[in-house]
């Protein structure tokens, strides 16, 4: 759960530092004060969305801090270690900074980490829920993924995707072998003329580069053997040689140093040069012995240059590039050649891959139809803890094409009053009655999935379109939630914030000619005076004594 939050430059904030508890947690305020501003910074730790319109004006950055509390025995903790983010004595520090330019850092256990990664941690620390996602709720990709998270149907899933991922690949590649045969049969004879052109000159790798050494040599054997007798000469065959000069040197050194021994070092080096230039004499009389003119070599050598250089202008800049395509050209002729067998071989895979995600697909319907019967009732009786006690939830199935996640679509109907049909939740008049399905279905899937330790739930103004005794519902039931799950809940309802364990409140203060945002929590009269401004607008004493009676039904 969510320890302290550090917020530093972002919007209206320019510096909070706010610590929360377990259970239920309420942020009131009037509208405007910045209340879903902590919200928003807590989404940015949840991988959300950043932008440098967020920063406070005038500064060049903007921090987001978070402290999780991770006990040892959790599962998340596992799947912490997993990832390498080991939480130092059971807590577990989350920051996000933005940049002037737009960009963001991200870090988690003082790691850099991405915001995919902070998403992902998102899954295991908590979930935001807001208004928007109220009108998500419309949207039947939502309501399915909805319902395969209450069913747990991560294995099935997965298998049917797999099996979904092996039927489309073998059924897109008969479709192609069907839609390019004609193509194929056409371009045979192309491809046929093409792999002979290659085949019959046949380059071998860095063929053109030894060739075009070879040529150079052969065009120039006279200058290279001029070049290398006179070289030859000069070290070692003339009268004045280099060689024998050094060996006069060595010999008039050997006679200084036996009488002047600090002179012996001098001889080594001298001794170095001397077999240094032996062999490099040597190897200069091989090299003029090699040497030979040779026209009919040379001829074969630029007819080999030309014939490669002819390639080059078809079929690749290099051989590397002409072998390449020879190897795809040669496998597209192969595959015409053999399309019957290829069509029956793809067409026999392609019929046991579909015949594997029928089967897939429907023991994942099934475990969807037997979870839907489940979660029909449990928003049943949530929505009867949230005074709509007659209501009907339905989860509607129907077949669509094939896709990864199984062949079923679902749609949610719902029938708010006795003796109506049952109807999809987009033709639900009442926003109030939309806001509290959105808190059924969100508080099934919820608490279904809080085992293994309290995650922080954001509820950022579930409480749009509904008042009186209908908000104190709501307010129960999201005490019932935080019995699991630590809950922080922006609402505008004072029976809501009667229902906290724990209430904060968000103000808009100048200081120093600029506006902040600051938060606070509320205790005793401080708490009962901001349920009576939230009932009334005014202190009045009758507020005053509602208010008090508010917090108190909140505490049974």
């Amino acid at each position: 759960m969510l320890v302290e939050l550090m917020v530093e430059n972002l919007a209206v904030i320019e510096r909070l530092r706010v610590r929360f508890h377990g259970g239920f947690n309420v942020l009131t305020g009037e509208t405007g004060s910045g209340k879903s501003i902590v919200v928003d910074a807590l989404g940015l730790l949840f991988g959300g969305r950043a932008s440098a319109e967020m920063i406070r004006t005038g500064c060049e950055r903007a921090r987001v801090s978070g402290i999780f509390e991770v006990p040892g025995e959790q599962a998340v903790r596992t799947r912490l270690e997993a990832l390498g983010l080991a939480p130092e004595e059971d807590e577990l520090l989350v920051e996000r900074e933005i940049l002037g330019n737009g960009k963001s850092r991200a870090f988690a256990a003082s790691r850099p980490v991405t915001a995919t990664l902070l998403r992902e941690l998102a899954g295991l620390l908590g979930d935001i829920h807001g208004q928007h996602d109220q009108q998500r709720l419309f949207d039947r990709e939502e309501q399915l993924a909805m319902l395969d998270e209450f069913a747990r149907a991560g294995g099935p899933m997965g298998e049917t995707a797999d099996r979904y991922r092996a039927w489309k690949a073998a059924n897109d590649a008969l479709e192609q072998l069907d839609r390019t045969e004609q193509d194929r049969v056409r371009l045979a004879d192309l491809w046929s003329y093409q792999v002979k052109e290659i085949e019959g000159v046949a380059p071998k790798a860095g063929e053109d580069e030894s060739l075009e050494q070879e040529k150079k040599i052969l065009q120039n054997v006279t200058r290279l053997e001029q070049s290398a007798s006179a070289a030859y000469e000069a070290l070692y065959d003339s009268p004045g040689a280099a060689l024998a000069q050094i060996r006069v040197a060595r010999k008039k050194l050997e006679e200084l140093a036996r009488i002047d021994g600090s002179m012996e070092p001098l001889l080594e080096p001298l001794k170095t040069a001397e077999a240094q230039v032996d062999d490099v004499s040597y190897s200069l009389r091989d090299y003029v012995g090699r040497l030979e003119a040779d026209p009919a070599r040379l001829d074969h050598v630029e007819t080999r240059l030309v014939a490669i250089e002819k390639l080059k202008r078809k079929y690749g800049a290099t051989i590397a590039g002409i072998l390449e395509f020879y190897d795809a050209t040669r496998k597209q002729l192969d595959t015409a050649e053999n399309t019957e067998v290829r069509r029956a071989e793809l067409k026999r895979v392609a019929d046991a891959a579909a015949g594997a995600y029928r089967e897939a697909a429907l023991k994942l319907s099934e475990a969807r139809q037997a979870a839907a019967r489940k979660l029909e009732k449990k928003v049943e009786d949530e929505l009867a803890s949230l005074a709509m006690e007659r209501t009907r939830f339905r989860v509607s199935f129907s077949e669509s094409g094939w896709t990864e996640k199984g062949f079923d679509a679902v749609e949610y109907l719902i029938a708010p009053n006795l003796g109506e049909e049952p109807k999809p939740l987009d033709r639900i008049a009442s926003g109030g009655e939309l806001s509290r399905v959105a808190l059924a279905l969100k508080a099934s899937t919820i608490v279904r999935g809080a085992k293994g330790g309290q995650r922080t739930l954001v509820f950022d103004e579930v409480d749009a379109g509904i008042g009186g005794r209908a908000a104190e519902s709501v307010g129960r039931r999201l005490k019932t939630i935080a019995g699991a799950n630590q809950v922080l809940c922006v609402t505008h309802l004072a029976q809501i914030a009667g229902c906290a364990d724990h209430h904060y409140s968000v103000e808009k203060r100048e200081a120093k000619g600029r506006t902040v945002a600051a938060i606070e929590e509320l205790t005793g009269d401080a708490r009962t005076r901001e349920v009576g401004r939230m009932l009334s607008g005014e202190l009045t004493p009758e507020a005053l004594r509602h208010a008090e009676e508010l917090i108190r039904r909140g505490r049974g």
